[in-house]
């Protein structure tokens, strides 16, 4: 594929998963109406996020759980691929991860990421961190990664991503109104940095309190913004091109870096 169709599904979160799945289904099948070949879901989409530590630890499920299964189901049926958020069981019991996974249009699960960077006491007390660094695996002809929220916001995630000759960064997210900075500055640099495409589907509407800002946003390999969205619900599609790829990797910093200096600084 020499272009890739995304859509972002900026959405207010529902009330149980069972609504979410709905909801789901109807954006899935107009995303697909308008030609996206993928749709990408906010930071735990299918659950809510501040829906507090007892209720995250009570409906985590395993990678291959009924919500996975549901949504392969959805994908399947509308020939989409599928990012979406959930709360991922910890297998040694502690508190769960804050994943995201990549569903392909036949239902095939080809990636699951689990958050790394816990942003606050929201994060902390609902989530364990992530122990695995981000790896790209390959979809129709594309490199694709995945990072959750505060990982963006932080370079090496995105620069680890980038050395594995990924395309395009996917980060469900659930950015609040007070942080539009992520949107405005940090997402075109570490576009434009690593020369990848960055898709982030951000929240919208209010939960416990908390506003989420929208914004969502599809950056090209130059920072350049190839759609965004308003402050409330929407669909929003852009399309990625591997030409302009190319062209703006001829101009990369990555080869010139200077790796033997990477790293702590001496002690003195």
């Amino acid at each position: 594929m020499d272009a890739l169709t995304l859509a972002l599904w900026q959405c207010p979160y529902a009330a149980h998963a069972a609504q979410a799945l709905v909801l789901l289904d109807a954006t899935a099948a107009q995303a697909r109406a308008q030609g996206a070949d993928l749709l990408v879901c906010p930071e735990m989409s299918l659950t809510g996020y501040q829906i507090g530590a007892d209720r995250v630890a009570a409906i985590a499920e395993p990678a291959d759980g009924p919500l996975a299964q549901a949504v392969a189901a959805i994908a399947q049926r509308h020939r989409i691929a599928i990012v979406f958020g959930y709360p991922e069981l910890h297998p040694q019991g502690e508190k769960p991860f804050n994943a995201a996974q990549f569903i392909d249009a036949g239902g095939q699960r080809l990636a699951n990421y689990r958050k790394t960077h816990l942003f606050g006491d929201i994060d902390r007390a609902q989530f364990s961190p992530g122990e695995a660094a981000p790896t790209v695996f390959a979809w129709n002809g594309w490199r694709l990664g995945l990072l959750i929220c505060y990982d963006i916001e932080f370079p090496e995630p995105a620069r680890a991503l980038a050395l594995q000759g990924t395309d395009a960064i996917l980060v469900p997210t659930a950015n609040m109104i007070e942080f539009d900075e992520v949107q405005r500055v940090l997402l075109p640099a570490r576009a434009l940095e690593n020369r990848v495409c960055v898709a982030y589907a951000n929240a919208c509407g209010t939960e416990r309190a908390t506003r989420y800002g929208g914004l969502s946003s599809v950056l090209g390999p130059e920072g350049d913004a190839l759609a965004q969205g308003e402050r409330d619900e929407s669909l929003l599609l852009a399309t990625l091109s591997r030409a302009d790829l190319q062209t703006a990797r001829t101009g990369s910093q990555l080869p010139d870096r200077r790796v033997d200096l990477d790293g702590p600084a001496p002690p003195a």
